[in-house]
């Protein structure tokens, strides 16, 4: 059985960071792409960063130059450091892993930036 742990949200101040950390079990990081979603209120789940097998990154504008993914093989985890947070990263943040016909998601980690 696949499972999908996150855990690291809360919340913090605007300008403050988060590291994000999804504990995979039953599969292996490092034979799917690795992605992170995320879900606002009232508002579509969508990718916000990914790392393909290859170790090709991906990140969405909106977060480039203040979110990192990042795989570790030997704990098999995948890592979503956040600094430099903005209110409009409030949101539920999914950790996704993906291959041809296949998709796993975590539980998901609720991250709410507040002053």
């Amino acid at each position: 059985q696949v499972t999908l742990v996150e855990s690291g949200g809360g919340l913090v101040q605007p300008g403050g960071s988060l590291r994000l950390s999804c504990v995979a079990s039953g599969m292996w990081v490092n034979s799917y792409d690795m992605a992170w979603y995320r879900q606002a209120p009232g508002k579509q789940r969508h990718l916000v960063a990914q790392q393909t097998l290859d170790g090709t990154t991906y990140e969405i504008d909106s977060v480039k130059g203040r979110f990192t993914i990042s795989k570790d093989d030997d704990k098999n985890t995948v890592t979503l450091q956040m600094n430099n947070l903005k209110p409009e990263d409030t949101a539920v943040y999914y950790c996704n892993a993906h291959r041809i016909n296949t998709d796993y998601w975590g539980q998901g980690t609720q991250v709410t930036i507040s002053s």
